[in-house]
């Protein structure tokens, strides 16, 4: 069957949705307006138009169609950005709209094939009324003037990466998760058009609005990035649901975790570790901070903490050794970690970290997000704003004595003839200040694990770790009900002061 012209499609679309009136968004209130006007209609979602043979590329396939330089957005003004277009193929079936906004006004800008290298690919005339673009890259020269990095890049629904000098792309934010991990299935509303504000010369900082859209949701965002070490992101938000959703995450970050010091691969691997992200980092509004290690379960494992106005939280990868990896292509050891830092009170809700079987990497398996405690009603509108940052550990918010690893040991010899301590799990947690110079050598801390009633500690010790200036702790624990989670808190106390963050781990059920 052929495919609906794209241009005819688009004009019956903008009837229906009032995107047309897009082409004169030139600011953010126009934006937020065409939102609040989307929620009040019926959700018409854009067709897939892709032909076939894009649909059918392979990722590397897809990799390789790269917009031509010298057609790039301001590849020639006096500027320091640059925008690429991604092509349409893969799962990316379906148009995005980009708009230039300038002191001229709003120019909408055009799919032309001729803008593409598609390298070595045999494709057919590709008709401009049938394909459009996938997304968009943001360029800008992060090591120097002699060439610019990828610092930004819109792909897939509402999802995005960035990075940060000296890293490369890895964990991605998106700009809303709805229904992640329910038995209903997700909805992953998208990012159908994009206003990019063109920057003056010198200017550090780009300006991006979006108009987001889905069957239950729709949003306006204003995104402002400034690339750098970290990268930081503004955003802000008003988003008005069609109707209720089970869970609206916000600031959702979106990862991938295979194993690592905490769970080994199952066979020989030479790969110690495969992941982009090792642990979730929290902040309360007490200051406290809370680490979870992250795992790639049997079953799908969702766990939360109960906060209100939360300080921050992020995925991280700490762990900054290539040694770790041995991964000379995938390179784990640059991956950037990201931290949301609210803006203004959240008030109630809590952080919810889903974490989904995986067999291998290619499968981004772990989503963390801000849920609020009460929704807002349908059509009325939810405000949120936020900066995101990207970058490495120490360039980010942390504690001053932050756990480093969790390791998940063998029995010694001397217990393995013991069948009670065969049934044990034994954990060992290392703990680093980030200025050893600062923690006395005299310093004796109390090395403090709980767990719930389904975890019956056996033994726990702590010793110091003289190679890193820290510690070292262990704690046995036997699990009472297999098919039942086991849950652990552990910390390190000075007296009555808590020294390190909280240590948070769950042994899931098998």
């Amino acid at each position: 069957m052929r495919l609906r012209p794209f241009r005819v499609w688009l004009w019956s679309f903008c009837i229906s949705t009032a995107l047309c009136s897009g082409v004169s968004a030139a600011d953010f209130g126009r934006v937020m307006q065409m939102a609040g006007e989307l929620a009040g209609r019926p959700h018409k979602p854009a067709p897939a138009s892709a032909p076939e043979e894009l649909r059918k590329l392979t990722f590397q396939q897809h990799q390789s169609i790269r917009m031509k330089p010298e057609r790039a957005l301001w590849h020639r003004a006096n500027t320091q950005f640059e925008v690429r277009m991604v092509h349409m193929g893969m799962a990316f079936d379906r148009p995005v709209l980009v708009n230039e906004v300038s002191s001229d006004g709003v120019r909408r800008i055009e799919f032309d094939p001729q803008a593409f290298d598609y390298a070595s690919l045999k494709l057919g005339p590709l008709n401009s009324a049938e394909v459009g673009f996938a997304g968009l890259r943001v360029l800008f020269p992060l090591h120097g003037k002699e060439r610019k990095d990828e610092v930004l890049v819109f792909l897939g629904a509402s999802y995005f990466r960035s990075l940060a000098a000296g890293l490369r792309l890895g964990l991605a934010a998106r700009g809303l998760a709805v229904d992640t991990g329910e038995a209903s299935g997700e909805e992953f509303p998208r990012f159908v058009e994009f206003w990019i504000h063109r920057p003056a010369p010198g200017d550090q900082h780009l300006v991006i609005h979006a108009l987001l859209d889905s069957r239950r949701v729709t949003g306006a965002y204003r995104f402002v990035l400034r690339p750098g070490a970290p990268t930081r992101m503004e955003v802000t938000a008003r988003l008005f649901l069609r109707e209720k959703v089970a869970k609206l995450g916000i600031a959702p970050f979106t990862s991938m975790y295979l194993h690592g010091e905490n769970q080994p691969p199952a066979v020989g691997s030479a790969r110690p570790e495969v992941h982009d992200s090792d642990g979730l980092s929290i902040q309360t509004s007490s200051g406290e901070w809370l680490w979870r290690p992250l795992l790639n379960p049997r079953r799908l494992l969702i766990t939360s903490f109960a906060l209100t106005d939360p300080l921050g939280y992020g995925l991280m990868q700490r762990d900054r050794a290539f040694r770790s990896y041995e991964d000379l292509d995938a390179r784990f050891d640059l991956k950037p970690s990201a931290w949301v830092v609210p803006k203004g009170k959240w008030g109630a809700g809590r952080i919810e970290l889903v974490q989904i079987p995986s067999p291998d990497e290619t499968n981004d398996n772990i989503v963390a997000y801000w849920i609020p405690a009460t929704q807002p009603p349908p059509r009325k509108p939810f405000d949120i704003e936020y900066e995101l940052l990207w970058g490495q550990p120490a360039n980010l918010p942390a504690p001053q004595v932050r756990v480093t690893q969790t390791r998940r040991l063998p029995s010694p010899p001397a217990d393995r003839k013991d069948k009670n301590a065969e049934r044990t799990i034994l954990l060992a947690i290392d703990f680093e200040p980030l200025d050893p110079e600062r923690v006395p050598l005299e310093l004796n801390p109390n090395w403090v694990v709980s767990s719930n009633d389904n975890g019956e500690i056996v033994e726990r010790t702590l010793r110091r770790h003289e190679a890193t200036g820290g510690w070292r702790a262990t704690v046995r624990i036997r699990q009472q009900d297999e098919k039942r989670a086991v849950e652990l808190r552990g910390q390190l106390n000075a007296g009555a002061l808590a020294l390190s963050e909280v240590w948070s781990y769950v042994v899931p059920p098998e």
